[in-house]
């Protein structure tokens, strides 16, 4: 009996070592936390549990069998985030790099199926050079195996990866299918192919840094979603994330205590955002003034900034919102807009997050580089995407709703429950002067000089006084009230609690096609 206990023991110590003392310290040295220090951080103290901590690799060859470590470079398992089951893996980099081998592959796997059984969320500590070379095929098989695991659980439970040191080739394909990808700056890395491999085959000098950093893929590919400073601030965030989300697609979300704005906030709506319709305004400003204090979390924010997209509260109830922000591009819709907002959108259905969108659109961002980069395929996701959610959604029009914009920003007509307008809201297929130019061009071609300007300028100002206003929806039912801005917050909390019940059923089928 002793013997076989002193050998659990040197077992456990061996797989708590990871790669040893040295490469444990070399870890240190660059800012990051250890896979279980990771793991300590991210769960509730005491409550994680691991499995799979004796599994070592079986490949006998180019040294791998004189190298054995007890948990082949991941952690995995299971505890409590604010008390609510998650479950989780953290790779390790002081053990062949994090590289993923076929073992260490299906502890991922099992980990994952663990996820979905248990109907929790699942969170991954990234931190890997990718296919562990001396395994082959079997590495590849790994990933396939974890890749086809992200496919499964997607839309059942929330899936969420911390991108925490560098993460090449196929490392970065299972981040990308998960719901959330969170980057530290400085350490995070993730690209199919690094600088070397970019410089033999086009000739291009990149850094790591620039080419696959936290910031390149914050502002430049849109593929994080958030920015953290380091380890501590990443695994704070992920936390912070799962309190708006159910622990899968069968639940609700958690409610929290409201958290009122202050009795200022409605009345200084109205305020904020100009009467002319092409004065830009941070639509941040008009959000801060009707959701709870402090829980707007945004989304991919340095992406993409004429949408705004994020996670809050509205009285605790916890709820996904979209919004144009005229402080960018006018507050157009482009292809990495329309491509942000959709993707949000469809994580909101999926998870049961009631969907808020602020409109104030002026249509589609013109060019031919939308054009020829398929703006009507990415606007296309966006209207897909909305039509597609049986959520509770609601609308407010804050000022321009203009052309398929109008549509496609949750309109009644692509399945809104409550379609709310500020009576500034403007209403109609294009704005006053390029509606004028078309309507009444024969007789503007007549005018000269400044007779033409006056006949313009007069011609404008009725078509906004008759067209460019929310009446003529609301007659049809388009919009279901026209409200004080004051009242924004009120009504919907109040339609929010109505709708809370709300069911949708859809024909049957395998599913759509949307146009990716």
């Amino acid at each position: 009996m002793t013997e076989a206990f002193d050998r659990w023991k040197v077992l456990k110590r061996r797989s708590r070592e990871g790669g040893g003392p040295e490469r444990v310290a070399r870890h240190r040295s660059s800012g990051r936390l250890t896979a279980r220090e990771r793991l300590e951080s991210f769960f509730d103290p005491g409550t994680f549990t691991e499995i799979d901590a004796f599994v070592t690799h079986r490949v006998e060859k180019f040294g791998l069998d004189e190298r054995r470590v007890p948990g082949d470079g991941v952690v995995t398992g299971w505890g409590e985030v604010e008390g609510r089951p998650v479950c989780a893996f953290a790779q390790d980099a002081t053990v062949f790099g994090g590289a993923l081998g076929e073992a260490h592959a299906m502890k991922i796997v099992k980990v994952m199926e663990t996820a979905r059984k248990a109907g929790v969320p699942i969170v991954g500590l990234d931190d890997s050079g990718g296919a562990r070379i001396q395994e082959g095929v079997m590495s590849l098989g790994g990933y396939g195996e974890v890749f086809y695991r992200n496919v499964l659980l997607s839309g059942v439970v929330p899936q969420l990866s911390l991108i925490l040191g560098p993460c090449a080739g196929g490392a970065v394909y299972s981040p990308a299918i998960t719901d959330f990808i969170i980057m530290a700056r400085g350490t995070g890395e993730m690209f199919i192919t690094g600088p070397d491999v970019v410089r033999s085959v086009t000739g291009e000098e990149v850094t790591m840094e620039a080419l696959g950093g936290a910031e390149a893929h914050a502002t430049l590919s849109g593929v994080s979603h958030f920015t953290a400073a380091s380890d501590v601030e990443a695994l704070a965030l992920v936390r912070r994330i799962l309190a708006y989300l159910p622990l899968n697609n069968l639940e609700e979300p958690p409610v929290a205590p409201a958290a009122s704005p202050p009795d200022s906030a409605a009345a200084e709506l109205v305020r904020l955002v100009p009467e002319e319709a092409n004065s830009p305004y941070d639509v941040h400003g008009v959000l801060e003034r009707i959701l709870d204090v402090g829980s707007f979390l945004e989304v991919q924010a340095g992406w993409a900034r004429n949408v705004v997209i994020g996670l809050a509260r509205l009285e605790g109830r916890p709820i996904g919102v979209v919004a144009n922000n005229p402080a960018s591009l006018a507050g157009t819709l482009d292809i990495d807009a329309s491509t942000k907002a959709a993707r949000f959108v469809r994580f909101c259905d999926a998870f049961n997050l009631p969907l808020v969108t602020l409109v104030d659109v002026p249509g589609f961002l013109p060019g031919i580089a939308q054009e020829h980069g398929g703006i009507i395929r990415h606007g296309a996701k966006l209207l897909y995407a909305y039509a597609e959610a049986t959520v509770p959604m609601l609308t407010v029009i804050l000022r321009k709703a203009y052309g398929g914009a109008y549509d496609v920003m949750c309109s009644k007509h692509l399945g809104g429950d409550l379609n709310l307008a500020w009576p500034t809201a403007e209403i109609a297929v294009m704005g006053a002067d390029g509606a004028v130019n078309i309507l009444y061009r024969r007789e503007l071609d007549r005018a000269q000089g400044p007779e033409k300007e006056a006949l313009r300028a007069r011609l404008a100002g009725e078509y906004r006084q008759e067209f460019l206003n929310p009446y003529l929806a609301a007659e049809r039912g388009y919009i279901d009230d026209v409200i004080d801005p004051a009242e924004t917050r009120a009504r919907l909390a109040a339609g929010l609690k109505m709708l809370a019940s709300k069911r949708d059923d859809r024909p049957p089928r395998k599913h759509g096609n949307i146009p990716l």
